[in-house]
């Protein structure tokens, strides 16, 4: 003798145990589907303004979707063991980007209507006697509904974040690559990633599995966007609204527990996501380099690496150093150079400079104030002395 299925609390076969009588029900049920189906979508239509501004396809997405609930709503309440009619199944008549058009809310008030006017149409349609059993029936259905729609947007949800992350790495690739053509701005797009915000490229140690998702929260605080990925031990992010490059340290600061112990390189502002190649070379060359100043801050802008970079082979940063310090110290006059060089020479002593030049001690402070005005950097201070010692060496090289 076959064994008994266990009967589901609230569902038809336990409301109305006889197979005939709950048959005629269902037959009476299904015979106002249509009836109801439009009652519903016209509840929603009068009731929130979304709708409106759906376009056609969606609507029609949602008169399916409502078809199919009223029609599973029976066909459950008829056998609610037939795998067939498992609520989830009504979502399936839409297309998976139903869950990128319409919001989780939006559902939720699709289906909150959509019970509320069936519960009143089961009183105007039906006799009296199939109601009470219809109604109790319909409550355990709607939260079984509401459980399947819960369970369709969190699977979309994980879907679509393994998708938009495997998206993102290859927008990042591509710019560290200088591949970004209109096919990777297209698919930035899609992450909301603005097309003309301006944005400097960060580079640092990955902190472990979520470090991309600990970079978009903590970008998120800053009322800015990011992009991500891991490549090899280094995290390289994409920050936007980076107006200046001080605002670009300062932000990657402010992010500095997005990344491990190590130090953390910022590149360059660029325009736009399509200029950020350089940016990111300058990073990433800075990360290389950046061993080779161990007395840097945690937090330094690429720029402050460029004798590192250029020691380390990186040659954007000899062309930097030669056409931003070297040149410009020789277009000032041939007395700024010599007097730089005699002043490093002489260990930064300006009275063993002015005697070795032959000029006063104060030319030599005017000079020294000339060199800071033109390169941007001091002869008396020490780090900068260094640079332009790497500029001036490299300078000559060329010429």
């Amino acid at each position: 003798m076959a064994a008994k299925t266990a009967l589901t609390p609230g569902s038809g076969r336990a409301l109305v145990p006889s197979d005939r009588a709950r048959a005629a029900i269902v037959k009476r049920l299904n015979a106002y589907t249509g009836t109801i189906t439009t009652a519903i979508v016209r509840q929603i239509a009068d009731t929130y303004p979304w709708y409106a501004e759906l376009g056609a396809e969606e609507r029609s997405w949602i008169s399916m979707i409502v078809a199919a609930g009223v029609a599973n709503y029976a066909a459950w309440f008829d056998d609610d063991t037939n795998l067939a009619v498992d609520p989830t199944s009504i979502f399936s008549v839409a297309p998976q980007s139903m869950t990128r058009q319409l919001s989780l809310q939006q559902t939720v008030d699709l289906l909150r209507t959509s019970i509320s006017v069936i519960d009143a149409q089961i009183d105007t349609c039906l006799p009296k006697a199939d109601r009470a059993p219809l109604h109790t029936a319909l409550l355990y259905y709607s939260r079984q509904v509401a459980f399947a729609a819960a369970e369709v947007y969190a699977r979309a949800a994980e879907s679509r974040g393994s998708w938009d992350g495997h998206i993102e790495a290859r927008v990042v690739d591509a710019l560290v690559r200088e591949d970004v053509d209109d096919a990777v701005l297209s698919q930035a797009s899609t992450l909301g990633w603005p097309a003309g915000a301006p944005l400097a490229v960060i580079v640092g140690d990955v902190t472990g599995r979520g470090s991309v998702e600990t970079l978009h929260q903590g970008a998120e605080r800053l009322g800015r966007l990011a992009l991500g990925a891991v490549q090899g031990g280094h995290l390289i992010a994409v920050i936007s609204r980076t107006e200046t490059e001080d605002d670009a340290v300062r932000t990657a600061g402010q992010l500095r527990d997005c990344f491990g112990p190590g130090p953390v390189i910022v590149g360059g502002v660029a325009a736009n996501l399509a200029g950020a190649h350089k940016s990111a070379l300058q990073a990433i060359s800075g990360a290389a380099a950046v061993n080779g100043w161990r007395e840097r801050p945690d937090v330094v802008a690429a720029s402050a690496l460029l004798p590192e970079r250029a020691l380390a082979g990186n040659e954007e940063a000899k062309q930097a150093l030669v056409a931003d310090v070297y040149q410009p110290l020789m277009a000032a006059g041939a007395d700024l150079l010599e007097t730089c060089v005699g002043f490093l020479d002489h260990s930064g002593s300006i009275e063993a400079t002015a005697r070795d030049l032959y000029i006063h001690p104060n030319t030599v402070r005017y000079r020294l104030k000339r060199i800071q005005d033109v390169t941007g950097y001091s002869p008396t201070a020490a780090r900068d002395a260094y640079i332009l010692r790497v500029a001036i060496t490299l300078g000559r090289l060329t010429t």
